[in-house]
């Protein structure tokens, strides 16, 4: 068909570029005339294709249509006059001209919210359904036939940009196109409009954008949303006209504590807090405003109303005045009729508009490798000065999402002094607990109180989520690219590189961790493993399956992998950091946002890790840390209705409770690495040198506290006694001491608990009958330290020999000689099966008992031997879902999705 398209925008440039791909002749292109010595991205298009353009300010005059302009159409031959998006009235003579007529997108479900400014007429009434009407054109306004029409849900804090990005300017494009598909094959209908229903409002200005407070917060956050980026809902307050955007009714978690903002007519004061400004309908529910723009045009966050002037300027570096000036550049090309683009330059005051927002975006981006923008970060920082300073904070990765205030302890310790927060850390602030409690924690080299922590209380759970949810759903985290995201995480592990003697020096403290080995296990495997899921994020793939096909259609069908959402990871204290990384490094790489619990004892690299995501650059609210109990913090995690995974590592009798209430509460993925009783079987014709060092390591390596440590020795008979005497040998040349001493073999147990524990548990053993070679009792001197300890002559009944000590206890059984099956039949003999281990030069041996060996890792001829790269979980009681390499998968979630064409 002949198609003259009259209208204008980025949506008038789509549906005419779509319209020639289908094979339509456009004869003609009618816009408006050049703003601000722009043209119109549709006249613009068309101009490429060497299609005729006319740019007429006006149609008509004193009612008449202009008769030079209706010849110059005419002289056309259009059979369809096509109006995708068209501001200007045009006169029936050319409405009624071509043989099809004009056909007319509008964005309401008609006869609904006829006129202009239906969008934003059908979010300030609260419609739940939206949409679009394509219809023939008459001479009343919006009252035409209707020819096609297609709806969609209307989101609870959807705005104009929002609902037209999603839907009405995608899908209507795609209508335009269908409806005139239907009119070329002569199947286009014409349904006549129903008067019942029908509603007709004026367009919104600033003058009519006024709130009414005398209002349920509902309808209240209804005018502000629609009102949403234009003409902008406005209200006197502090002696000013204040107008508010991004408003939310999803206030769960928040509470109205902060500056009171006292605003005429309002049934209470708003309340500036952290997260915004909070505000009051007449029914006393809440809703909340994240932005403010001031009278003079100046958009600032709400949180920040009382603050003044924004933190001080920077003083740029030489590269970053070389950007800079490229940045000028792409301002002057934007705003052409500006002489010279100066830091006091408005962008929107020099004639910009909304689809400049969009080019000044991709430019920026483009310029500055890939550097996610946000439109919203352009209306914050108007001038060319605050944006520049806004851009360059982002690049060095210490924008507002980084700034925050923090309050320390200090200590002067292992020749450095160590600065650790200690309250929680919920939507990128540290704050302290709902009743400011606290619990201590301990030095368990002297016993001494480091200091009190925040202890998380149910509510301070509620506003974690809270946190995390909008960080998923509506924050940055969610809309960055998948490469950008894994540059966060790169960024990350660099700064936990650079403070790598910090965190391993609170590790030292707070968990007795021996501090050379914290530099190359529960630091150095952290930074491995953000580095290693770093590389991941964009390497996370679905695939196409080849399913029967629908004759005579064809079928596609492809699967997607999402993050599933709000993760709560609760960590055990015998690696407070590695096991914090072990499953925050997957869920981050997987695009989720997190709440995690450290143990109550050991909370501190948990809290120092929080404010390295700040300085890294990780968006507000995607990581937040709640030091706490677990029968009140991991339980209510567990129980929490929008958390959708839980990954738990700690002891089987809380993971099982960990996993009924994942069911109960919302069915929740969940993650169990539990605890162990693992066997290592050294046989005779082992190399006994290594398996002896080995064996050593195996039990003592980080004090005991380790989840795969050797439970059981079984050694073969022939060999028993002589592996017996040089173990012992070398326990007692085990240096037990200060964690922080270069040359300590074996620090402090985790806490005093722990410490009773463990000598009940070698009370145990002695009262059965086996023999207690060395060790068993607390070593005399202040702190929780326990010595190396060896038992001997343990038989499959005892406690010992079936119970978990989780502390540097060896257990040793004997077996016969050549007895394989039979030693085998032991080791598995037992509900737990997180690792196990063999030490023989036999390979087939070797291989033989590592296939029968009922555990999720099986070391051969070394042990403790992990890397992040290999997938790590157990089997039975020790639980499911992996760590390291395979965690990926817990933390995502697979759509399939199938077409038919």
């Amino acid at each position: 068909m002949k198609i003259a398209v009259i209208g204008q925008s980025l949506f008038g440039q789509e549906v005419y570029c779509h319209l020639r791909k289908e094979g339509h002749e456009v004869v003609g292109v009618f816009t408006v005339p050049d703003k601000d010595g722009k043209a119109d991205p549709l006249g613009l298009e068309a101009e490429k294709d060497g299609v005729p353009v006319f740019k007429y300010s006006r149609w008509r005059a004193k009612g008449q249509a202009l008769p030079d302009v209706v010849a110059k159409y005419q002289a056309l031959g259009a059979e369809l006059n096509v109006l995708p998006f068209c501001s200007q009235f045009i006169p029936m003579e050319i409405i009624s001209a071509p043989r099809h007529g004009s056909i007319i997108y509008h964005p309401s479900l008609l006869p609904r919210h006829r006129g202009a400014s239906a969008i934003n007429w059908t979010l300030i009434h609260g419609d739940k359904k939206g949409g679009f009407s394509i219809f023939w054109a008459d001479d009343g306004l919006d009252t035409g036939d209707l020819l096609l029409q297609k709806e969609c849900e209307v989101l609870p804090d959807d705005t104009v940009s929002t609902l037209y990005n999603r839907f009405l300017f995608p899908e209507g494009i795609k209508g335009m196109v269908q409806a005139v598909r239907l009119i070329a094959e002569g199947k286009a209908p014409r349904l006549p409009q129903p008067e019942e229903g029908a509603t007709y409002e004026g367009i919104q200005k600033k003058e009519t954008a006024k709130i009414n407070w005398d209002q349920p917060a509902e309808a209240i956050h209804n005018w502000i949303r629609g009102n949403d980026k234009v003409p902008g809902a406005w209200t006197e307050a502090c002696e000013q006209k204040l107008t508010f955007f991004n408003s939310t009714l999803n206030t769960s978690g928040l509470v109205p504590e902060g500056d009171a903002l006292p605003i005429p007519g309002a049934h209470r004061p708003g309340v500036v807090t952290k997260a915004g400004l909070i505000l009051f309908g007449n029914d006393d529910k809440m809703l909340l405003v994240k932005n403010i723009q001031l009278e003079d045009g100046k958009m600032i966050l709400a949180s920040n109303f009382f603050k003044g002037a924004a933190s001080s300027v920077l003083e740029l570096t030489e590269a970053e005045l070389v950007t800079a000036e490229a940045v000028r550049s792409v301002w002057q090309r934007i705003l052409p009729k500006v002489l010279e683009v100066e830091d006091s330059t408005d962008f929107f005051k020099s004639g910009a508009a909304s689809v400049d927002v969009v080019r000044l975006v991709e430019e920026v981006k483009e310029l500055c490798d890939g550097l996610e923008l946000e439109n919203e970060d352009v209306y914050m920082a108007s001038t060319f000065g605050d944006f520049i300073q806004l851009l360059v904070r982002k690049l060095r990765g210490d924008d507002e999402e980084g700034e925050c205030s923090i309050d320390y302890v200090e200590m002067a310790v292992n020749k450095r002094t160590v600065r650790m927060p200690h309250q929680l850390f919920i939507g990128g602030e540290f704050v302290d607990a709902e009743g400011a409690k606290t619990s201590e924690t301990i030095n368990p080299t002297d016993g001494s109180v480091i200091c009190q922590v925040s202890l998380a209380q149910v509510t301070d759970v509620d506003k974690a989520v809270a946190a995390a949810k909008d960080a998923f759903e509506n924050g940055r985290w969610g809309k960055i690219s998948a490469r950008d995201r894994g540059r966060l995480m790169y960024r990350l592990a660099d700064l936990m590189e650079q403070h790598q003697e910090e965190l391993a020096t609170i590790e030292a403290l707070d968990a007795g961790a021996v501090y050379t080995l914290a530099l190359k296990t529960h630091v150095g495997m952290s930074i491995q493993t953000f580095r290693y899921f770093a590389g991941w994020c964009d390497k996370i793939q679905g695939s196409t399956i080849p399913i029967n096909q629908a004759r005579p259609n064809r079928n596609l069908t492809l699967t997607r992998k999402e993050p599933v959402g709000v993760c709560g990871i609760i960590i055990p204290w015998n690696y407070p950091l590695m096991m914090l990384s072990w499953k925050t490094a997957a869920c981050l790489a997987a695009g989720n946002t997190v709440v995690i619990k450290p143990a109550q004892v050991t909370p501190l690299t948990a809290l120092k890790f929080a404010e390295l995501t700040l300085k890294a650059g990780i968006p507000k609210g995607v990581v937040n840390v709640l030091p706490g109990s677990g029968s009140l913090v991991g339980q209510r995690l567990s129980d929490h209705p929008d958390v959708r995974k839980i990954g738990f590592t700690g002891s089987t009798e809380v993971g099982k409770h960990i996993m009924k209430s994942c069911a109960i509460s919302n069915v929740k993925k969940v993650s169990l690495e539990l605890g162990g009783k693992s066997p290592l079987i050294i046989f005779a014709d082992c190399d006994l040198n290594k398996a002896v060092q080995m064996g050593m390591s195996s039990v003592f390596f980080n004090k005991g506290e380790n989840c795969i440590a050797a439970g059981r020795l079984f050694v073969e008979d022939s060999i028993h006694d002589e592996f017996v005497r040089r173990v012992v040998e070398e326990v007692r040349k085990m240096k037990v001491g200060n964690p922080l001493d270069r040359d300590t073999d074996h620090g402090p147990q985790n806490h005093h608990a722990h410490l009773v524990k463990l000598m009940e548990y070698c009370q145990h053993g002695v009262k059965e009958g086996a023999t207690l070679v060395c060790g068993g009792n607390q070593v005399p001197r202040p702190g929780f330290f326990f010595e190396p300890t060896v038992f001997t002559d343990v038989e499959d009944h005892m406690f010992i020999a079936k119970e978990e000590s989780f502390g540097p206890v060896m257990i040793i059984s004997r077996f016969a000689d050549g007895d394989l099956d039979a030693v085998l039949s032991r080791a598995n003999a037992t509900e737990f099966g997180l690792a196990s281990g063999v030490f023989t030069r036999d390979i087939n041996k070797a291989l033989y008992v590592s296939d029968k060996l009922q555990a999720g890792t099986v070391f051969v001829n070394t042990y403790n031997k992990t890397d992040v790269a290999a997938p790590f979980g157990g089997f039975k009681q020790s639980g499911f879902g992996k760590d390291l390499e395979a965690a990926l998968n817990e933390y995502l979630r697979v759509k399939t999705v199938t077409f038919e064409y």
